[in-house]
């Protein structure tokens, strides 16, 4: 098995302290101008296996432009190449900067915000312990102000991800409870409580990162070791995984203040039926999933599982590695 090559003592990156309030301006002047299209959303509660599930429904969303499949000839548009200003909420890392924190173009949560890499860097590579010090510190901003985030990663073709210039989400929690009336938190938080996981009809993998202090090569050693438990749930084998450079696998990360979560990925979603077994729909899901959290864009997929929530769970039961412990 690949080890990590041993890297000088890094600083750690200092952010705005008033980081909450900087994304709330940023967003909400930008929703103003209509450079940010936000898409307000209905939402419901689901029970999956006794873990309360958010399905939210936003009808706006269906008109967001797709971007252009591998086979079209013309350039890819790269949001993160050169963000504009109304985009751009702060540059930050060390000097010259390293990453940048920019707007959702798209967004379905309030202050939904995403931390890239300044040069372009593949989304499909692994992350570095640079990247993962920068998502830290973006929590631990927040967590300053007793403000909580959730960070997620999508990586490979069945996990969700949209642009390969690398990127990680970050949604403040707090927003990510608007209209809910019972009670939710992110599923991640809880995910190394083996009670939960066994719940789930996916096999996900998880590690207590609260006492780390935000360090990156210390969360690159956790996030490697439960990369190598994907790997191995996917492939059979443990040897040769590569820590650098081209995943193996397609698989979504998240992060709190105490958890770091991967999930190996298989499918991105599947179909959804109405009650006379008709198609009406695909549910997609991507690491948002791990926060406990879905969204649809039709109605009629909306109805559909709101009236058997059950096809929520076959769908998590077809997106990754079947839960052994459920089996």
């Amino acid at each position: 098995m690949a080890t990590t090559p041993s890297n000088k003592m890094r600083p750690k990156p200092h952010l705005p302290p008033n980081l909450p309030s900087l994304v709330a301006t940023a967003f909400s002047r930008s929703v103003a101008t209509k450079t940010v299209n936000f898409y307000p959303t209905s939402v419901t509660l689901l029970t999956i296996n006794s873990i309360p599930f958010q399905l939210r429904y936003s009808p706006s969303l269906a008109s967001k432009p797709k971007p252009p499949s591998v086979t079209t000839p013309k350039l890819f548009f790269n949001p993160f190449a050169s963000p504009t200003q109304e985009m751009l909420i702060t540059p930050f890392g060390t000097s010259p900067p390293s990453h940048n924190l920019v707007l959702n173009k798209f967004a379905v949560v309030p202050e939904h915000f995403i931390l890239s890499t300044s040069a372009f860097k593949p989304q499909t590579h692994l992350l570095e312990a640079d990247d993962l010090a920068a998502a830290y510190a973006c929590i631990d901003a927040y967590a300053r102000h007793n403000k909580e985030l959730f960070v997620f990663f999508n990586s490979g073709d069945h996990s969700g991800a949209s642009q390969p210039h690398r990127h990680l989400q970050l949604l403040p929690v707090e927003n990510m409870k608007e209209g809910l009336e019972g009670e939710w938190d992110v599923l991640a938080k809880g995910l190394t409580d083996p009670n939960t996981r066994g719940k789930l009809p996916f096999e996900v993998f998880a590690r207590d990162i609260e006492g780390l202090g935000g360090d990156g090569e210390e969360l690159r050693r956790v996030y490697l070791e439960l990369y190598n438990q994907a790997c191995e749930a996917v492939l059979g084998v443990a040897e040769d995984i590569k820590h650098e450079g081209e995943a193996q696998i397609s698989y979504n990360l998240a992060m709190t203040n105490n958890t770091m979560a991967v999930v190996p990925r298989l499918t991105e979603g599947g179909v959804v039926k109405d009650k006379d077994g008709q198609e009406v729909g695909n549910l997609a899901l991507n690491g948002t999933v791990l926060a406990g959290t879905a969204l649809v864009r039709s109605e009629m997929e909306w109805n559909a599982l709101r009236e058997d929530p059950d096809q929520v769970n076959q769908v998590l039961g077809r997106i990754g590695v079947p839960n052994r412990a459920r089996m």
